[in-house]
């Protein structure tokens, strides 16, 4: 195998499709907020429908908006003209995915659609198509030329379809606030679910589980401490308040330093002030980005954000058991 053709062939149609994207970024203006305005304030669902692969990439864009927050299905356009156009209300609004503009499917219904006097959007290469005629606002795929060299294969004008309607989407998401709760509501299964979820409060430990030394103790009882929690850390405490950790980098970062003298030493001599908390109800994920930012593997839960008093530890291994990944 030639692998510098290989190489060439597949980044010959990534230059074509990035100067497909920039094209259509470059247009991206008044016909696409009216979009968005229409499908913001469409009372009932969104209808997507095309056919062939616009009509797949249609099935696409339809899940992502109903992921995001605005209610949308699918139509196969074949279907549409036998009576699954039934399906549409006068408070929905359809989008209509062709870069032609002139298959013969969708041609057929959009007399119907007009009639049923709800907003439509097309989303189509030919501004002249019959479909730009009957839309109500059209989003341009202003592609460059096609990816597959004998300019047929849907390529590029997909991709860009797929663009529009996760612009589309993510706009709409950022307008309607939706939350990360609110995601999960529709999300629940899986470990995006989990992500999602799981808060500290399930998984953290609690109790006599928590590793805690007093500011004073001698270094044997802390490293018996930190064997014996098996979390490679313990909390420093001075009464109840959480002044500092040790963690098992510490302890060799000490013997490296003090050598013998270490053993002589106490807890706060060699502790790291001021370790990161979370509160309990944070989500799990969110500890775990924490963690990786900070290149550590436990956080101490406090009941809330610059409190000392700990009421449980949570660790990268309770996390990462659930299923639930960082970056």
């Amino acid at each position: 195998m030639d692998r510098e053709k290989i190489l060439s062939y597949a980044k010959k149609v990534f230059a074509i499709e990035v100067d497909s994207l920039k094209s259509t970024l470059g247009s991206l203006g008044d016909e696409f907020v009216k979009a968005v305005d229409i499908l913001l304030n469409t009372r009932g669902k969104v209808i997507v429908t095309g056919i062939g692969k616009s009509g797949l990439v249609g099935r696409k864009i339809a899940s992502t908006m109903s992921s995001l927050g605005t209610p949308a299905i699918f139509l196969h356009i074949g279907e549409a003209a036998h009576g699954d156009l039934g399906v549409i209300d006068s408070q929905d609004s359809v989008m209509i995915l062709s870069f032609s503009g002139e298959t013969e499917e969708v041609t057929t219904i959009l007399p119907t659609i007009k009639r049923l006097g709800i907003p439509l959007i097309g989303i189509t290469g030919n501004l002249n198509s019959t479909l730009a005629r009957y839309s109500d606002v059209v989003l341009y795929v202003g592609i460059t030329r096609e990816a597959c060299p004998f300019g047929l294969a849907p390529t590029s004008s997909t991709t860009v379809m797929i663009a529009l309607g996760d612009a589309l989407s993510v706009t709409l998401m950022r307008l309607r606030g939706l939350t990360e709760e609110d995601f999960a509501a529709v999300h629940p299964a899986g470990a995006l679910g989990k992500s999602l979820l799981l808060r500290v409060e399930d998984l953290m430990h609690t109790g006599d589980e928590i590793p805690r030394v007093d500011e004073e103790e001698v270094m044997e009882k802390v490293i018996l401490e930190i064997t014996s929690k098996r979390l490679g850390i313990t909390g420093v405490f001075k009464g109840e308040k959480l002044v500092g950790c040790i963690s098992d980098g510490d302890l060799r970062r000490s013997l490296e330093k003090y050598r013998e003298e270490m053993l002589k030493m106490n807890a706060a001599e060699i502790m790291t002030e001021n370790p990161k908390t979370i509160t309990p109800d944070a989500l799990a994920s969110r500890a775990l980005r924490i963690m990786e930012e900070h290149a550590i593997t436990s956080l101490f839960v406090t009941p809330k954000e610059g409190s000392k008093d700990v009421i449980g530890i949570i660790h990268i291994h309770d996390i990462l058991k659930e299923g639930i990944r960082g970056k």
